[in-house]
């Protein structure tokens, strides 16, 4: 297991900012971080009908899925916000974390059919203990199999998501 360092806040005052800003300054990610893989190995974790985009963003993979209007203006509101949920907190992304260290972040975004984007999640590396992974996994699933007839399972999965990722809704879906 891999070691890893205390706190921030066990250090001497003043230390553990010190050494982020030295980190910031110098682009350091880490000890020998590798590169993420191609845009291609990371699509090939997520094989599914509806088809996504993939490309990277420096250590951060971007998912681009296109969600139907028709999702959309029965879903309203709810729908909108769950899309990136659906695609973030799946086995596939534990496994892109796993096996590429390289990756530092999966950022699901989800369009309308005009382009428009309609919600952004982005996960980072570590955001989730391997606990909170399997709860994850276990309300996204429950999600994407019961969510329509059950939606208090589609708004488990937006508050997980809300709690655990850096999200932006389109306007049209705050409330």
């Amino acid at each position: 297991m891999k070691e890893r360092m205390p706190p921030l806040s066990i250090w001497p005052r003043g230390l553990g900012t010190m050494v982020l800003v030295t980190m910031a300054a110098t682009g350091c990610d880490g000890p020998d971080l590798p590169p993420p893989p191609p845009a291609e190995v990371v699509a090939d974790y997520y094989k599914t009908p509806a088809g996504l985009e993939v490309t990277l963003d420096g250590r951060t993979v971007e998912i681009e899925v296109t969600q139907s209007d028709r999702q959309l203006r029965r879903g309203g509101t709810l729908w909108a916000k769950v899309g990136p949920y659906v695609f973030l907190f799946t086995e596939e992304s534990q496994a892109l974390f796993r096996d590429h260290a390289g990756v530092q972040g999966i950022r699901v975004t989800t369009r309308n059919s005009a382009g428009r984007m309609v919600a952004t999640a982005l996960l980072r590396r570590g955001a989730l203990t391997e606990v909170q992974w399997q709860r994850a996994l276990n309300i996204a699933g429950r999600a994407r199999k019961d969510g329509t007839a059950q939606m208090t399972l589609l708004e488990d999965l937006v508050d997980w998501g809300e709690e655990h990722t850096e999200f932006e809704y389109d306007t049209r879906f705050h409330h």
